[in-house]
């Protein structure tokens, strides 16, 4: 049994929080130009067009909760080390990691999805996995959904206090794990989070009792490669350029169809990613259904008039559809603008979109990429091959609250 299972909300001890703060756009434009005082750098921004009011509005607002934040965990008699997102990225070691209770991304999501990528099995020191609880540090710019709900930025020690007092649940957040098979499919030395991370090449066993069991072997990979980071949102592949077409072939859990499509790219989503680029890429909108609607024979019909005047209610409804629990085992991808004439998609059945345990991806494209989490990326050319999985011991603990 892991480590985590053992311990429950009731007797979890907090004494100590790694908080995890976003680079603002100030700070972001501060590393761009170090060698300028404020005062210079100011005018540049100004120059260049830049509402430096706004940016350094949205700065402070920032840096006043992130010392609330601070200030709600000390009050417990919480000890707090502070890491700017930069610093977590490049520096933080797994010393840090292992010290924390909990976790605390503040920001957005892009702060959370940073914390939650360091929290991966692959940095653990043991099975014992560290919670993130994340506070959304502008919900009135930023929708962050991965964060609590709003209402905890106005009053940050209510959350803290009722995760002092154990007044939470757990929720177990699915995650992708990406094997490269082969060796195909280069993997720089450093880039961006991979900083500190080696990933080994294995050699596949070919005794014939693993035969059938061993992936690699099936897709005839000789070499098999998993990547350090697991995917909490999605795993996109596709051409660099995204106007240039993306020719890939996938097999759907391990079938023995090989669907060939060629399209604007791929998106594997898990149920926490559902809520964000997975609906773009598939929601409607009302003006969809009035037009689906008009195209019907009976489109005059006092029915359809009447399924026309709540287009809004339809479109909502299929949207939310489309969302699926954030625990849940399975993976959703998602073709995007799939090229449906000639001969493409093979088999003409291949669903543009539909739920799969598992997807084996092989690229033929020119200049691709596969992208995790929409920030770590590797490039994904022709025969590449590509294993995306959720196994239950990759989720992802966080810390609920409503």
């Amino acid at each position: 049994m892991p480590e985590y299972a053992k311990y429950t909300p009731a007797n979890f001890k907090l004494k100590r929080a790694l908080v995890v703060t976003k680079l603002s756009r100030y700070e972001f434009e501060q590393l761009r130009h170090p060698g300028l005082s404020k005062e210079q750098l100011e005018q540049k921004l100004r120059d260049r067009g830049t509402d430096v009011e706004m940016v350094l509005y949205l700065h402070n607002l920032h840096k006043d909760f992130e010392r609330r934040v601070v200030q709600s965990f000390q009050d417990v008699g919480c000890e707090v080390k502070l890491s700017s997102r930069l610093e977590f990225r490049s520096s933080l070691s797994k010393d840090v990691m292992s010290w924390a209770d909990v976790i605390v991304p503040v920001g957005g999501d892009g702060t959370f999805l940073l914390s939650a990528g360091r929290s991966s099995p692959l940095f653990a020191l043991s099975q014992q996995k560290t919670p993130i609880v994340g506070f959304n540090s502008d919900p009135q710019h930023s929708e962050g959904r991965l964060m609590l709900p709003k209402h905890y930025t106005e009053n940050p020690s209510d959350a803290v206090g009722r995760i002092k007092s154990g007044d939470f649940k757990w929720m177990h957040r699915s995650r992708i794990r990406t094997t490269f098979l082969g060796s195909n499919g280069e993997i720089p030395e450093s880039t961006d989070l991979f900083r500190h991370t080696e990933v080994k090449m294995e050699q596949v066993n070919t005794e014939p009792e693993m035969l059938e069991k061993n992936m690699a072997y099936k897709y005839k990979a000789k070499m098999r490669r998993v990547l350090p980071y697991l995917a909490l949102n999605e795993v996109f592949i596709g051409e660099h350029l995204s106007a240039r077409v993306s020719h890939l072939q996938l097999v759907l859990d391990h079938q023995d169809v090989v669907n060939k499509t060629k399209c604007s790219g791929l998106c594997v989503s898990t149920g926490t990613g559902s809520t964000s680029w997975h609906t773009s890429i598939n929601r409607i909108t009302n003006s969809d259904v009035e037009h689906l609607l008009r195209s019907l024979p009976n489109s005059g019909s006092a029915e359809v008039l009447r399924l026309r005047e709540n287009a809004e209610e339809i479109a909502h409804r299929y949207n939310q559809s489309l969302l699926f629990a954030p625990d849940d085992p399975r993976l959703c991808y998602s073709i995007r603008e799939q090229i449906c004439v000639g001969v493409w998609p093979s088999p003409k059945t291949f669903k543009e979109r539909d739920f799969v345990q598992n997807v084996f991806v092989k690229s033929h494209c020119i200049d691709a990429n596969l992208v995790i989490d929409g920030s770590i990326s590797y490039p994904f050319n022709d025969g590449a091959k590509a294993l995306l999985e959720v196994y239950p011991e990759d989720a992802l603990l966080t810390i609920a609250l409503d």
